[in-house]
């Protein structure tokens, strides 16, 4: 129990999880400023669409013509030790 207990915040305490530079509410303001401040240069945007539409190029060692990929076999799960 004490363990458990461990884990829950005294009454009047606040999460911090949620604060700070890297809150979600702000990141992009205080990211910027933060970079202004150290004189950094700005970060250049991820494009979503750009690394969902890239496919892995695998080249034959024969030929080398590219592969490619007809099926992937997931790994199997651990073996449970027993109880």
């Amino acid at each position: 129990m004490r363990r458990f207990l461990l884990h829950g915040l005294p009454t009047g305490f606040h999460r911090i999880r949620h604060y700070g530079l890297l809150a979600n509410a702000g990141r992009k303001a205080h990211l910027a400023k933060a970079r202004q401040l150290l004189e950094a240069p700005p970060s250049e945007p991820v494009s979503d669409e750009v690394e969902a539409t890239a496919v892995p190029t695998f080249v034959c060692r024969c030929c080398g013509a590219a592969m490619r990929i007809v099926e992937v076999f997931p790994r199997r799960p651990n073996i449970r030790a027993p109880p």
